[in-house]
């Protein structure tokens, strides 16, 4: 686990996240597959945002996680919710988009996939 910062591309949306990039998940679900995100999980708990309040929200499908974007430019950052199965003794996590930290080398990660699109 290290701590990593990261943003938006115009800034007003910031984060810091304690996070393990041993390896990110690359999903094939309708909304990852169209943004290209690369996700690592944290506990919610784990992730401190700055800039909130430039955040929107789009949910879809069942409605259980909130992919959050910046209002101004678009970048989507995390999303957030319940683990599978709601399982409400579980904390809430934070997909975090490893795209959006910075000093990572995409390159140099190790990228799991996972069929988001059969679930």
């Amino acid at each position: 686990m290290a701590l990593h910062k990261g943003s938006c591309h115009c800034g007003k949306v910031t984060f810091e996240v304690e996070a393990d990039l041993s390896q990110v998940i690359e999903c094939n679900c309708s909304i990852c597959r169209k943004k290209g995100y690369l996700l690592a999980f944290a506990p919610r708990e784990a992730l401190k945002v700055s800039g909130e309040e430039n955040l929107s929200t789009y949910t879809f499908n069942t409605h259980t996680i909130r992919h959050r974007f910046c209002a101004h430019c678009g970048t989507a950052t995390f999303g957030e919710g319940q683990p599978p199965g709601q399982q409400p003794d579980k904390p809430p996590m934070a997909a975090i988009n490893v795209r959006c930290l910075e000093g990572v080398e995409l390159s140099e990660l190790k990228t799991v996939p996972f069929n988001g699109r059969d679930r």
